[in-house]
Order: C-alpha cells, then sequence, then structure tokens
C-alpha cells in the first residue's frame, strides 16, 4: 500500500524549500514528512507563501505578494486571522488559466453522467465562454458583488458552470441538493434572500424519475427576493411549463450556454464571500458557513495539487452531492486542470457495480467515494480491478465516515495492490480535509496517513497535554487559510465562535484553540485514527470508548449492512448501550448472529465493548451527507424533550418515530 514520489508535485515543491524546514534528502522527500510538517505548523507565513510562489498565485492576483511574513498572515489570532490583507484575486482566474494554457483544449474540463448513461462534456476549450455567458445573464438579473445566487439541484455539469459564472462576478454560490424537500432547502436558502435560482425539472435515482418541476414552485414561492430562476433541464423527463410559469423571469441554461461570451472577471478581496455552506441542521436551524475567495483556492490548491498530486493529465471523479462540502472540494480538480467529473444517480443502481464500470470507461485517476460504497461492493462479492481495467486509477479517497481497517484490505485485494487508499478526514467548516493520504506516504490500514502541511492538529488531553498513541480530543492550534470568513448574519460573531472556541471542554484551554468535536490518535509516526464524535463518546462504567471502533468490527460481518451504537444514560447510575443494525437482502439476526457479533467485538475491542442488546431496525438515521445521527438519537431514546431535531435534515425521517418507540420501550 504505497505509491509512487518521483517526478510528483510534493517532490518539486520540497526541492524548492529552504534548508530550514529540515527535510529529506530530495530523492524522497517524505522520508521525514513529520520535519516538513512541523516546518509548516511552526511557520504558518513561510509555509504559505511558499505555496503561494509553488503554485504561481501572482499569476491570478490584481498585484504582486509583497515580501516579508505581515503580508501573507497580518494576525494569527483565531477566530480573525488576516490573511494575504491586500489582495485581490478571484477564484474563477486559477482555473481560466488552465483552459488558456492547456495542451490538449479539446480535453473534456467536465464531464457530467446520469443514472441512464447520459453524458455531458465540457471541454477546456467551451469553458471560458460558458462561464461567460452566464455571468452576463446574472449581470442582466441584476446579481452584482455580494448577492447570492442558490442552486437547488442534482450533480450535474450545469451546476459547476453556474458556480463558476457566479463567482467570477464577485456574487456568492448557495447550493442545496435536490433530494431536499422545497421546505428543507427554504431552510437554507431562505437566510440568504438570494436573487437568482438555479433549478432542475428531476433527475433519475434508483430506476426511477424524481419530478422536481412542483417542488421548484414551491421553492420559488419561498423566496420572494428572487429576480430571475434558470433552469437545468434533464431530457430523462419532462421539461418545466414556460408558457405557464408566473413570477420571476425564467431562463432556461441551455439557452444560455449556445451563445459563448468571454467572461470578465472581478478581483475581489482575499477573504471574499465565494460560497455559503451550510451545517447539517440536525440540531437547530441550520448554520450558513462563509468562506472565502482566496483561502479556498490556497487551501484546496495544497490538497489536491500537492498531497494528492492532481494535475492536467488527471481524471478526478468524486460522488458527491450538491449538500455536502464535498460537492466544493471537487472543483479543486478544476483549479488543478484535470478533468473532473460529476454523477447523478444513485452509486449502487442497478448494482453495486455501477460506478465501478463509470471509472473504467472515463479512465479516471482519482476516485473518492464512502465507505458504504465500499462495503456495498465488498458485500457484493465485487472484484473491481479483475472485473474492470483500473490501470490508469492510482488514489481511492474515502470520507464521511471512519473507514474501516478491512475496507484497505479490501481494496488492496480487490481493487488493486497498486492503489493506495487516502482515508481523509475534514469538514464543511473549513471545506477541506485536516488530515488524510499523501502521495509517497505508506499506508496503514484504518489510518489517516498524515496530518495536512499546514493543519496544526493535535489531540489533547483535558489538561491540555500533547497525547500520542493515546485517544483524545482534537484540536487545532494555528489559523487555516479556509476556515470560516465567518457565519452568515452573525455580525459580531458569536455564533462562530460558540460554534468552536467556546465549548465547555475549552473553558480556560489557551485562547483560540479550535475544537473540532472527533476523538482522535495521533500515532508515534505521525498518522491518525479517528473513533467517533466525542460529543457522542460512549461511556460505560466511567471507560470512554469510540463509536466508530465498534462499527468496524459490527460492519466487517458478512449479513451486517450497517451498525448503530448508542449509549443512553439512565436512573441511579444505569447505562444502556444498543446496538441497532440493519440486514443485507436474505440475512436474518437470530441467536447465532447476535453470539457472532458479540463474540467478534469482545475479541477485536474488548468486553466492555459489547453492547447491551443487538436490536434489527428498519433502518439507520443519518443527515444528508451520511453522518450517523448518534448524538439527536441518543437524547431521543433517553425520552428527553429538549433535544432539537429537524425532520427535514434526516435522510428518513420516518425513522425517528421507530427509535422513539424503542425507547419508550425499554425498562430500566
Amino acid at each position: 500500500m504505497n505509491s509512487s514520489i518521483t517526478g510528483t508535485a510534493m517532490e518539486r515543491f520540497v526541492a524548492g524549500l529552504p534548508s530550514e524546514v529540515g527535510a529529506a534528502p530530495t530523492d524522497d522527500p517524505t522520508a521525514d514528512y513529520d520535519a516538513l510538517w512541523r516546518w509548516s505548523v511552526d511557520h504558518p507565513a513561510r509555509f504559505w507563501r511558499a505555496l503561494w510562489d509553488f503554485f504561481d498565485l501572482d499569476g491570478v492576483t490584481a498585484t504582486p505578494l509583497a515580501d516579508g511574513d505581515a503580508a501573507v498572515l497580518a494576525d494569527a489570532t483565531m477566530p480573525g486571522a488576516q490573511w494575504f490583507p491586500g489582495v485581490e484575486l478571484n477564484y474563477v482566474d486559477q482555473i481560466l488559466r488552465h483552459a488558456r494554457t492547456h495542451t490538449d483544449p479539446a480535453r473534456a474540463a467536465i464531464v457530467g453522467i446520469g443514472e441512464l448513461g447520459g453524458r455531458t462534456e465540457i471541454t477546456w476549450a467551451q469553458l471560458p465562454g460558458q462561464i461567460g455567458a452566464v455571468a452576463q445573464a446574472l449581470r442582466d438579473a441584476g446579481v452584482g458583488r455580494g448577492d447570492v445566487v442558490a442552486a437547488y439541484l442534482p450533480d450535474v455539469a450545469e451546476a459547476m458552470i453556474a458556480f463558476l459564472a457566479t463567482a467570477s462576478i464577485g456574487a456568492v454560490w448557495s447550493g442545496c441538493g435536490a433530494d431536499y424537500a422545497p421546505d428543507g432547502a427554504a431552510a437554507r436558502l431562505g437566510q440568504l434572500d438570494p436573487r437568482v435560482l438555479y433549478l432542475s425539472n428531476g433527475y433519475q435515482y434508483n430506476g426511477k424519475w424524481i419530478d422536481k418541476r412542483a417542488h421548484g414552485v414551491e421553492l420559488i414561492a419561498a423566496l420572494p427576493d428572487l429576480a430571475a430562476v434558470f433552469v437545468v433541464d434533464s431530457p430523462d423527463g419532462p421539461e418545466f411549463d414556460r408558457d405557464a410559469h408566473t413570477g420571476p423571469t425564467l431562463l432556461a441554461h441551455h439557452e444560455l450556454v449556445a451563445a459563448p461570451r468571454d467572461p470578465a472577471v472581478e478581483a475581489v478581496p482575499f477573504d471574499h464571500p465565494l460560497w455559503v455552506l451550510f451545517s447539517s441542521g440536525t440540531t437547530g436551524r441550520p448554520k450558513g458557513i462563509v468562506h472565502g475567495h482566496g483561502g479556498v483556492v490556497l487551501e484546496h490548491l495544497k490538497v489536491a495539487g500537492l498531497h494528492s498530486d492532481l494535475g492536467v493529465d488527471d481524471v478526478f471523479f468524486w460522488q458527491t452531492a450538491l449538500s455536502w462540502m464535498m460537492w466544493n472540494y471537487r472543483l479543486a480538480g478544476l483549479l488543478c486542470g484535470a478533468t473532473t467529473i460529476c454523477y447523478t444517480g444513485s452509486p449502487l443502481f442497478p448494482d453495486a457495480d455501477r460506478l465501478w464500470e463509470l471509472l473504467e470507461r472515463e479512465g479516471v485517476t482519482y476516485f473518492g467515494t464512502s465507505p458504504g460504497q465500499l462495503q456495498a461492493s465488498r458485500k457484493a462479492d465485487l472484484s473491481p480491478g479483475s472485473d474492470h481495467d483500473l490501470s490508469r486509477l492510482r488514489t481511492l479517497g474515502s470520507t464521511g465516515s471512519t473507514l474501516a481497517a478491512d475496507l484497505f484490505v479490501w481494496v488492496d485485494e480487490h481493487v488493486g495492490a497498486q492503489v493506495p487508499v487516502s482515508s481523509v478526514s475534514g469538514g464543511t467548516d473549513v471545506v477541506t480535509a485536516f488530515a488524510g493520504g499523501s502521495i509517497g506516504i505508506p499506508v496503514v490500514p484504518g489510518e489517516l496517513s498524515v496530518r495536512y502541511l499546514g493543519v496544526s492538529l493535535h489531540s489533547w488531553s483535558p489538561d491540555r497535554r500533547e497525547l500520542i498513541d493515546e485517544v483524545g480530543e482534537m484540536v487545532i492550534t494555528a489559523p487555516m487559510p479556509s476556515m470560516p470568513v465567518g457565519f452568515w448574519r452573525d455580525d459580531d460573531g458569536s455564533r462562530y465562535r460558540a460554534a468552536y472556541f467556546e465549548h465547555e471542554w475549552t473553558q480556560g484551554l489557551t485562547p483560540g484553540t479550535w475544537r473540532h468535536g472527533d476523538w482522535v490518535t495521533i500515532t508515534d509516526r505521525g498518522s491518525m485514527v479517528i473513533h467517533g464524535r466525542s460529543d457522542a463518546t460512549l461511556n460505560r462504567h466511567g471507560i470512554r470508548m469510540g463509536s466508530a471502533d465498534i462499527y468496524e468490527v459490527v460492519e466487517a460481518i458478512g449479513e451486517i449492512a450497517e451498525g448503530f451504537v448508542v449509549g443512553v444514560d439512565g436512573p441511579d447510575g444505569a447505562y444502556w448501550m444498543p446496538l441497532f443494525v440493519t440486514l443485507i437482502p436474505g440475512a436474518s439476526l437470530d441467536d447465532e448472529l447476535r453470539a457472532r457479533i458479540a463474540s467478534d467485538v469482545r475479541r477485536r475491542l474488548s468486553p466492555r465493548h459489547v453492547p447491551d442488546e443487538v436490536l434489527l431496525a428498519p433502518g439507520i438515521p443519518h443527515t444528508r451527507t451520511g453522518k450517523k445521527l448518534e448524538v439527536p438519537v441518543t437524547g431521543i431514546l433517553a425520552g428527553r424533550t429538549d433535544v432539537a431535531l429537524d425532520p427535514r435534515s434526516v435522510d428518513d425521517p420516518a425513522l425517528i418515530d421507530w427509535y422513539r418507540e424503542q425507547g419508550v420501550a425499554h425498562r430500566w
């Protein structure tokens, strides 16, 4: 489980660093990655300046960057760090420079693929004209710098063009997946008072046409400040009835891009809002998280261009949706000049082989997916490396939840030993990864290979001791350029501070310590293991346990489709730790399977990890980005009446009533 370092961007980057870094010889710049990482977090201004110079970002700014550390980081206080004061640039310029210089302008920049096999291709030669055409239509609709363009779309190629056009004029983008009901979309987008809304007539999912026309009309009615609505019509279903439409001007996206126009990109301040991403909203009103142009460009070039070594010869595909920050991160493929693929539909239709077939057909070099898709592939007894030509695939990324060690091994054996697994962890908060795989760094099953450069990530004990090879609280002790500019309509910054810097656990900590909410172990090799959310920690008789450790064991059992474990406090010190499971088709939860679950958990973890009972569930509740809802369901099972859970943020809201009934049925 390794990959070659020779000729990579990381090798060239390290070779150009000053001798003070203390990095390894240039024939193997990852041999002492820890020294490189420590230099990057101890000297953030020098590191980010080196990255700026490596990617020649003076070439996309209105004025060259001045000399000196203060020109990079004028104030390192968290929150509120001041990055690159006085610098003006635009995210879109970094992409358009590839369109201008690409050695093969006829090569695809964006590819959109539908569940039924339909394919949309936008070449590098076509990209500027389409951006410019939509940008002019936005200007004609009255959209200017700082105005919001919202999208209620599936993962289609047109969404990427709409975003780039929005950003090019200094307007602010916000996307919501078309799988949301209209009121769920309005709970997010309605906070932003958008001027333009992008809609779709519908999409194909799991073999069915999902008609979104009526939902689109409902959402339009919920957004009173709209000046125009732009529609992306899928050929798989009936179009919007434009003649019957009343209200804001309705324009068809395909008609706009039919008349290409040179883009006029506006330079904006480094921290000018690029987009608003929303928190899951499971425990209250979704929070609008704002990121800036410059911070996202730098951070995404670092992770995608340096750690992942994406370049103009690559084909980058991460299966995602507009509501998930991975949609925004996937745009980093364009920042690096790579062909970038989006996919509309179920990743498992008509069967678990669907995406592997896509990888072969499109010649994908970097495939990003979820543990669930890999788990489904394993349980379907697939062997993608044998069944498909995946010779171009050089990295497999995974995020959304912790990737179990046995799935690393499955990839090694059934996808290819030459394909390293990059298990990454980050968040909507920073729209990037804190840690993950890195080109040339050996992969150990169950571990995130490195803390990424420029990320001062540590595992701390409650008394602020740095822990190695022990479980602790994940903290960030220095600013990152892509940390939020702020929260939407949070003028005094109070909600932003409360989210990361004012948790009960952080009282008395060094001011400006970011608490992320994960239990992690930093190994003596510098890798990281995630044990689960610290606010969902299982605390049985004073012993803290991570739910992710239990899932790794349980979900490796062939009959188990998914597990869900929580710990519920009861009266007089009582504690109930049930494990809920769903099964693969044809399996049944009998005494033998329950005994095998208990035996495997006891053998691979400890007797304390064995659940009190194993219950068959009709489903596992997740956020719409796939994260298990351990914290609110724990409160519901306990019978608490103060649990703030918005059903619109749950992938299957009907499940919540079932779990509530389980809590009522349980007797202490």
